[in-house]
């Protein structure tokens, strides 16, 4: 297997662990578990976003976030155009995603820009290391692996949240 097909291979699972996911109320979407300040919608938002910003940044280009209007269609103000990590507690609690249709929706197509973004790259490609972390190199593939991971993790999350009992007390 190359890397395209890899890479074509985690982001087929985003989009499958995405569609797992059981439809959620607006109540259900925007819970905080426990007081937790990261609800089931602040993880699909975030999914969507880490996506989006890091693949923008490595392809060089504007997010899907504004070039598909989804920044106007969520509705979340500047809040809305940052990643989330390193979010406060009332930063974390002010994303209210009303829509899980749209959430969905905005994952998908962020996929579909990995996807593009993929069939773009050459095999050798792959190889090319475009930055550093704690002093090691990151490659391409590396770096696009771990955005697809990290979008498959806060899906887990989400999906694991939405299982529990009472989500929306």
């Amino acid at each position: 297997m190359n890397a395209n097909d890899t890479i074509t291979d985690l982001a087929g699972r985003v989009t499958w662990s995405l569609a797992q996911l059981r439809e959620l109320s607006p109540a259900e979407l925007n819970a905080h578990p426990l007081g937790h300040p990261n609800s089931p919608g602040w993880l699909l938002w975030h999914t969507g976003r880490e996506l989006d910003m890091q693949l923008a940044h490595l392809r060089e280009s504007d997010q899907v976030w504004t070039t598909q209007g989804f920044r106007d269609r969520f509705d979340l103000g500047e809040i809305g155009d940052s990643l989330g990590y390193g979010h406060t507690p009332e930063e974390a609690t002010s994303i209210q995603v009303a829509n899980q249709g749209l959430a969905a929706e905005y994952i998908e197509a962020c996929v579909e820009a990995v996807l593009d973004y993929a069939a773009s790259v050459s095999e050798d490609g792959w190889d090319e290391v475009i930055d550093e972390y704690d002093g090691e190199p990151v490659t391409r593939q590396v770096r696009v692996t771990s955005i697809l991971i990290d979008a498959l993790e806060h899906l887990a999350q989400a999906t694991y949240v939405a299982g529990m009992p009472d989500l929306d007390q």
